[in-house]
């Protein structure tokens, strides 16, 4: 690849082998060894338009981008790469010298040149290249359109919204492309959202400095032991975490993030379908299967009326139990309020003309008085069962701080994710907490906590509704 005459020969090659995979070009043409995270963060970057990476320090993520940096100059036909940061120091003398220190040692060096602001395509310096530029005013993440573009964003909880805005509004190619990395140290922007309220639109991940083979556990432990494991500093500093949750947020992301995703076993011989019956037209109607503290893949429909909702949470219970043969028991548990109530009315009747042994239907009236005495302070049963299963996690999370195992799984669903986490509360005038209104969360660009409901009830405890039990005298 030394001859500048093969250039485009060499680079045809090198989109042939390597366009949608930059772990092998990292390794191949850097001799760049990706840890698990940054492969699969590198693979999300190649597949999806956009990609968001909190963590802690020290992990790799500034190699980490400026391989992304290089396989996209050289894995893509004109291509531009954009790399801001919210310091000049931060941008070039921490991510740009880390281009140059990989390009140089690289294969591809002779196809490239460097320079203190530029890195271009030999031959093609004016449209096939990458550029450094500062976050400090919207303008200068203007002008840059390509059919192929990559913005690289480090330190991005530091950069202002309007300059996150121009950029967003600069990507409207197919093949645009956005990476925002950084320390979590801000509660509020386009970094903290998207890793919350817009994290179904991103491909996220969360890298924590306790699990980098990359950092020194010694100062790791000493930013432990002088500000506390629960200090903001350590939240930030090593585990990639947000600084502590506003007072409004009642779940905290924290809580749900270390039980979505993971493998747990099922035991129990019951099995808890929780329904959140759709009340609007872009509402969902949602079923959520649990069986001891695992909580399996949500389904989710549309516009679907009464008697086809009973239906689907009837099939859905018979799957499980051909599945999982130990169950003897089926707690239907619906949002009994509004719509969710011609449900109820209608499961019952299914559960007693065919006389579905161990079949029981729960009503769960949100809007009713809590189940129990005056000083949980819950303002309605909704507010209850969502502080059940708020309890529940961080009971979870307090034994894995510990050393315990995770013993509680919800699925790895983004829309889950942002409605559990993303649900305020207020206190009321007498002193009660109630939580913030669908109505309220849909004014504040949010979707109607439908999975999240349906996830709550699968927790939910109540009164069972008087169905036939064909054992019973």
């Amino acid at each position: 690849m030394s001859k500048p005459y093969n250039v485009m020969s060499d680079v045809a090659h090198l989109l042939d082998l390597y366009w949608d995979d930059p772990v092998a070009f990292g390794e191949d043409m850097l001799g760049f060894e990706a840890d698990d995270w940054q492969q699969a963060a590198m693979m999300d970057v190649a597949h999806h338009p956009r990609t968001s990476v909190r963590s802690g320090q020290g992990v790799g993520k500034t190699g980490f981008e400026a391989v992304l940096v290089i396989w996209f100059l050289c894995c893509r036909p004109n291509a531009r790469v954009v790399c801001t940061a919210p310091t000049k120091q931060q941008l070039n003398d921490v991510l740009w010298a880390e281009v140059a220190k990989w390009l140089e040692a690289s294969m591809v060096k002779n196809l490239l040149k460097w320079t203190k602001t530029k890195v271009y395509m030999i031959g093609h310096e004016e449209r096939w290249f990458a550029t450094a530029r500062t976050a400090t005013k919207p303008e200068n993440m203007q002008g840059f359109h390509e059919d192929h573009m990559l913005f690289v964003v480090d330190e991005a909880s530091g950069v202002a919204d309007p300059i996150m805005e121009a950029i967003q509004g600069t990507l409207s190619g197919e093949d645009n492309k956005l990476l925002m990395c950084g320390n979590p140290t801000r509660t509020s922007g386009v970094f903290y959202d998207s890793h919350n309220r817009d994290r179904s639109r991103y491909r996220t991940h969360k890298v924590d400095s306790r699990d980098s083979k990359r950092t020194s556990k010694e100062n790791v432990q000493m930013l432990i032991d002088k500000y506390g494991a629960e200090s903001d500093v350590v939240r930030v500093r090593v585990y990639g975490e947000f600084p502590k949750a506003e007072a409004d947020s009642f779940i905290a992301l924290e809580l749900v993030e270390l039980v979505a995703g993971g493998s747990i076993a099922s035991v129990g011989d019951t099995l808890h379908l929780g329904v959140d019956v759709a009340r609007f037209g872009d509402d969902e109607t949602v079923i959520a299967p649990r069986i001891g503290m695992k909580v399996f893949k949500l389904k989710c429909y549309n516009k679907q009326d009464t008697m086809v909702t009973a239906g689907w949470v009837i099939a859905t219970g018979r799957k499980m139990l051909r599945r999982f043969p130990q169950l003897g028991k089926v707690e239907i548990k619906v949002d009994d309020s509004g719509v969710g109530g011609g449900v109820t009315d209608r499961l019952e009747e299914v559960i007693r003309e065919e006389r579905l042994k161990g079949w029981q239907v729960i009503p769960i009236n949100n809007g009713s008085k809590p189940t129990r005495n005056e000083e949980e302070h819950y303002d309605n049963r909704g507010t209850e069962t969502w502080a059940d299963l708020r309890d529940i996690l961080q009971e979870c999370f307090s034994g894995h701080m510990q050393g315990r195992p995770v013993e509680v799984e919800l699925p790895d669903d983004e829309r889950l994710i942002t409605q559990l986490t993303q649900r305020k509360y207020r206190m009321t005038s007498k002193g009660k907490i109630a939580l913030e209104r669908k109505e309220d969360m849909k004014k504040r660009g949010l979707d109607s906590p439908d999975r999240a409901d349906a996830v709550v009830l699968a927790f939910a405890t109540g009164k069972k509704s008087g169905v036939y039990f064909p054992n019973e005298k």
